[in-house]
């Protein structure tokens, strides 16, 4: 089953794909991309993505080579032409990458009059695993050690590859960042705790990507009459929590029942994050069906 990707205007199969080795993105990390899931074929929140996606350009200073009304028929093609392999549901995610494009010459500084470089492709998102809803995962916590623009979804990703592997090498789902003392985020996720049943998420701030999936979820915190705040959260505020979430646009929303080897709340997914799920279901099931963007 061949996958379909996009390059520079042009739909290929991935192996015929080619970038070339001078291009910024391989040199310096010079760039930002976008993940975006699709339930039933429908692209979900795609004007927040693409929000997203401006603000992060504006953020390195580098101009959207495409329209939003372009980059949704980019990405509605290649859901259509990876249809076959995203099974029976056709959920999928669209990972989107713009890099500053290809300089014969290695320069730190912008080159002048070249043309940004543009990938897109589109795969399956696999079923949640239903483990996670008995067990939930387990996370570490870390000293977070990246630059002062995490609001910025650069593709310089060392720092997080290197956290997120330390909660791996620890048998943990995700790495926990926590600056001057407070919470900031996951290593790949935004970062939720509950406490006498009210949702806690810190604040945004340049030190946090604006997690669309976060933002969702405090809207149908909201629309259901879940108590919620936006406030900065200690470390110890956070091994003291009754449930702790973490949120992506793929992995969605996963409760954290083990932190630094200890349980969290009574050591599984809590009653609050059972809520949240069920009402997360239902909006991607509105999605699929058309009620919902």
């Amino acid at each position: 089953m061949t996958t379909t990707v996009y390059l520079n205007g042009s739909f290929v199969p991935i192996e015929e794909a080619r970038v070339s080795v001078t291009d910024r993105g391989f040199l310096f990390g010079d760039g930002v991309y976008e993940v975006i899931p699709a339930y039933g074929g429908r692209l979900l929140r795609l004007p927040h993505h693409l929000r997203r996606l401006q603000d992060s350009l504006d953020g390195i200073r580098l101009g959207n080579p495409l329209s939003d009304h372009e980059w949704e028929n980019i990405f509605n093609e290649l859901l259509t032409r990876n249809r076959d392999r995203a099974g029976a549901d056709n959920d999928q995610s669209i990972y989107l990458q713009v890099t500053r494009g290809t300089a014969l010459k290695r320069d730190h500084s912008f080159p002048e009059q070249i043309e940004p470089t543009v990938y897109a492709a589109a795969n399956p998102i696999p079923a949640p695993d239903p483990d996670i809803a008995i067990r939930g995962v387990a996370a570490v916590t870390l000293q977070d050690i990246r630059w002062q623009w995490c609001d910025i979804k650069a593709i310089t990703l060392l720092a997080n590859v290197l956290m997120r592997q330390q909660a791996v090498d620890q048998s943990a789902a995700e790495a926990l960042l926590v600056r001057d003392g407070l919470v900031i985020e996951g290593s790949s996720s935004n970062v939720f705790v509950v406490n006498d049943g009210v949702i806690q998420t810190p604040p945004k701030s340049p030190l946090m990507l604006p997690g669309i999936t976060r933002d969702l979820a405090l809207e149908l915190a909201a629309l259901h009459n879940l108590p919620y705040r936006e406030t900065d959260i200690s470390e110890a505020a956070l091994h003291d929590a009754d449930e702790i979430w973490i949120s992506s646009s793929t992995r969605e929303i996963v409760p954290v029942t083990r932190l630094d080897g200890k349980p969290v709340g009574g050591g599984e997914p809590g009653p609050v994050w059972k809520t949240m799920a069920r009402h997360y279901r239902a909006y991607k099931d509105d999605v699929r069906s058309g009620r919902a963007d």
